[in-house]
């Protein structure tokens, strides 16, 4: 399984709400997508970024698609219009 996790800070915090709605868009996009949660900062909590994505795919093939589908490249291309900054870590789990 491969887990792909995203953070982003937003240039404007206030904007979360609709920028986790539009990722939202993306959830079951291909097979293999074995899970799909989008956040957004809890406050009170400890955070450094606004929206995080913790997902997980069958095999880098799955992610692959995932990433190549047109419809995540059409979300990814909006929602990167509205980051100050991007971290993603992909790893293998067992």
């Amino acid at each position: 399984m491969i887990k792909h996790i995203v953070m982003w800070k937003l240039k404007n915090p206030n904007d979360a709400a609709a920028f986790k709605a539009r990722l939202d868009t993306c959830q079951g996009l291909v097979p293999g997508m074995r899970q799909f949660e989008v956040a957004v900062r809890t406050p009170g909590l400890e955070a450094n970024c606004d929206v995080v994505l913790c997902s997980a795919f069958d095999d880098e093939a799955a992610l692959k698609a995932y990433l190549e589908h047109p419809t995540h490249v059409e979300v990814s291309g909006f929602l990167g219009s509205l980051r100050e900054a991007r971290s993603v870590l992909d790893y293998a789990t067992p």
